[in-house]
């Protein structure tokens, strides 16, 4: 048992000790950061405060104002100014970059208005939009007084039809829940997948790359291949967690730090606002069964390979058992409640992904969860046992092994022992 922990922390610790490992977690830590003051830093980039000012060219002396006051209304962020120059002299002005566009009003032959925009790129749809909104609802408030509609009948005439949504089932999310669930549970499908696919493919690296240097042939001189496998697989499962540990923590703190600029912005409409301990709760019991799956599954591929190269053809299956799974989750976050997520649910290669998609999403029965993670439970069993034979013959195969016909091999090779 000692050199069980022996080959757990040794493991562990190189792991810990790369390069590789210390950029990696460097530069997400970057990009952690960065996403959590990405509004203070857009702010540093932005000379005109997060505003974009577009000159406006009134030729009929009457419509800047009204089309001001709608602009403000469906978007705070755009700043019309009047321009009194010539249009040359105001393309020159777009031209230079004091203004985003310009905006021409006039009348057309019916005295409603109409305009043209004109900037260096018009790829920013969003302002253009918001834009054409405002003057649509300019063209119909004067469109209205022209026919001699009041503004009660006007109000009554854009007044939003009343179409409420209700669910039947008992304790049903709401509306405001699900949109909420959504975007958590994507961003918490996101940390599932890639980091089951990372550790995953590190293990058989790892298991590949002492074979290849002959190291192997002393470890199972000392300790049983089983042991050694699953010493292996807990110590990458332990720095899995000191790096997702590290992650979280900063990221949360740098969260609290800025709440009151990202407070009601795009991180609460994403369920970042409120998360429920539950969701939590779940996501990191599906990350650590759907790791010790795809774990145990990476070891005994990795031993098969006698070179490094052979590692990614050979786990190339698994991977994309992974992506499949992540790829359902993403079509079941629209319709959580399909009788294809259901059923996919319970496939135990899909299950740490879409049955936690599932719970984050809907209010199911405790015993729906609790079956999906016994069966994943009793796969990883049944694939540590076979894994384990398939390990402890495997890693005494060397030469060309790319093949899951080595699979036979290597469990000839373990009766044989």
């Amino acid at each position: 048992m000692n050199r069980f922990w022996i080959i757990l922390w040794h493991t562990y610790l190189t792991k810990l000790k790369t390069k590789s490992f210390i950029v990696t977690t460097i530069i997400t830590l970057i990009l952690v950061l960065g996403l959590t003051n990405f509004n203070k830093i857009m702010d540093k980039f932005d000379k005109n405060g997060g505003k974009d000012r577009i000159a406006v060219l009134d030729e009929t002396g009457q419509l800047f104002a009204p089309l001001k006051n709608q602009v403000g209304a469906v978007n705070k962020n755009i700043q019309l100014v009047p321009f009194n120059e010539s249009e040359p002299a105001a393309e020159k002005a777009v031209e230079k970059g004091d203004y985003k566009g310009l905006i021409q009003l006039r009348f057309n032959q019916e005295k409603l208005p109409e305009a043209s925009y004109k900037a260096m790129s018009i790829a920013d749809s969003a302002a253009y939009s918001d834009i054409q909104t405002s003057l649509q609802q300019l063209k119909t408030m004067l469109s209205a007084s022209q026919i001699n509609l009041t503004p009660v009948q006007l109000q009554k005439l854009y007044e939003p039809v009343s179409f409420n949504k209700v669910a039947l089932e008992k304790n049903a999310k709401t509306e405001e829940q699900l949109n909420q669930a959504r975007g958590l549970v994507y961003v918490l499908l996101f940390v599932i997948y890639f980091a089951v696919v990372m550790y995953a493919n590190m293990i058989a690296m790892e298991v590949a790359t002492e074979k290849s240097s002959r190291v192997m042939e002393i470890l199972i001189s000392s300790v049983s291949p089983i042991g050694q496998m699953f010493a292996k697989i807990l110590g990458i499962g332990l720095l899995s967690l000191t790096q997702l540990a590290i992650f979280l923590s900063v990221g949360y703190s740098s969260f609290k730090q800025n709440m009151n600029t990202l407070k009601g912005g795009f991180f609460e409409e994403m369920g970042f606002g409120n998360i429920p301990i539950e969701t939590i709760l779940y996501a990191v019991i599906f990350f650590i069964l759907g790791y010790f799956l795809y774990a145990t599954l990476a070891a005994f591929l990795g031993s098969l390979v006698s070179r490094i190269e052979d590692v990614q053809q050979m786990i190339t299956p698994m991977t994309m058992l992974v992506v499949a799974g992540f790829m359902i989750a993403m079509f079941g976050l629209n319709k959580p409640d399909s009788s294809f997520i259901t059923v996919t649910s319970y496939i135990p290669f899909f299950t740490p992904m879409i049955m936690f998609l599932r719970v984050g999403m809907l209010s199911i029965p405790i015993w729906e969860t609790l079956i999906g993670i016994a069966i994943l439970v009793a796969t990883i069993i049944i694939m540590a046992i076979f894994g384990a034979r398939v390990y402890k013959g495997g890693v005494l195969m060397y030469g060309k092994s790319n093949s899951y016909k080595d699979i036979k091999k290597a469990l000839q090779l373990t009766k044989n022992k």
